[in-house]
């Protein structure tokens, strides 16, 4: 009986999503693999991106997402927005697709973005033997805004850290697009790292990014993917980390749902 109420619950809130009206946003997507899968152009069944450009239908939408993507840098990090090696690496990190975004904007690509929406932080916690000091907390006198950085090795510790690099690459967007929202979703859950990890990591997101006057969605939860049903059965995921249509479909909705109410 709950769960036909929350069929019914879900399909009602569906129909709802469908009859919104078409918005005037230019979107801008930056993350790491379930971004990815959805397409440059948001329109693989996979991607949560597919269903939320469905339901929101802004005026441009496009992703420059990279399989494998950090927030975190390493040591050996340096500016390169050609890279595209679709697992970790020292330069597949959010900083070259806030770098990619500024380029195709200046070069006519891409319209100036009204909504900015960057979805990340499984990887650096998945691979945390790469990126050690990803969850480690940061004073804010150890780090500034990176209104006019160009080079990331003048704060690498900053950098190196979860809390840093959201305020570094929240500082390089404000700069370059000061009159854009920027909306943080934290990781979802998966069966490759551990709930309470995924947690911290969505409460430093959380955190640095309500302090930097950004709209944070957590994903973390287990109305979104559950880690532990998915390790029964894959019901939302095809490995337990990256969606499957149902999964995507369901985070697309979620995320859609809550960006409405915050541009409402």
């Amino acid at each position: 009986m709950r769960h036909w109420i929350a069929s019914l619950s879900l399909f009602v809130f569906a129909l709802h999503l469908e009859a919104v009206q078409p918005t005037a946003l230019h979107i801008a997507l930056l993350g790491d693999s379930n971004t990815w899968i959805g397409g440059d152009d948001c329109s693989k069944a996979r991607g949560w991106n597919k269903w939320f450009k469905e339901v929101l239908r802004p005026a441009s939408i496009r992703s420059y997402a990279r399989s494998g993507a950090t927030w975190t840098h390493t040591p050996a990090t340096t500016i390169d927005t050609k890279e595209n090696i679709g697992t970790l690496g020292d330069n597949n990190v959010i900083f070259n697709q806030v770098k990619r975004l500024i380029e195709a904007e200046k070069n006519g690509i891409q319209t100036i973005p009204d909504l900015i929406i960057i979805m990340a932080g499984t990887n650096d916690v998945w691979f945390n033997d790469k990126r050690p000091h990803a969850l480690e907390s940061l004073g804010q006198q150890d780090c500034y805004m990176a209104d006019a950085v160009d080079s990331v090795s003048v704060v690498l510790p900053c950098w190196q850290r979860l809390v840093g690099a959201v305020r570094q690459n929240v500082g390089l967007l404000r700069t370059a697009f000061p009159g854009a929202r920027i909306v943080l979703l934290t990781p979802m859950q998966t069966t490759a790292a551990p709930v309470d990890s995924i947690a911290k990591a969505s409460q430093l997101i959380e955190a640095e990014g309500g302090r930097l006057g950004c709209d944070v969605i957590r994903l973390d939860g287990d109305d979104c993917i559950s880690s532990k049903h998915e390790r029964q059965k894959r019901t939302h995921t095809s490995d337990g980390t990256h969606t499957n249509v149902a999964g995507a479909r369901k985070i697309g909705n979620y995320v859609a749902g809550k960006v409405l109410k915050l541009i409402e």
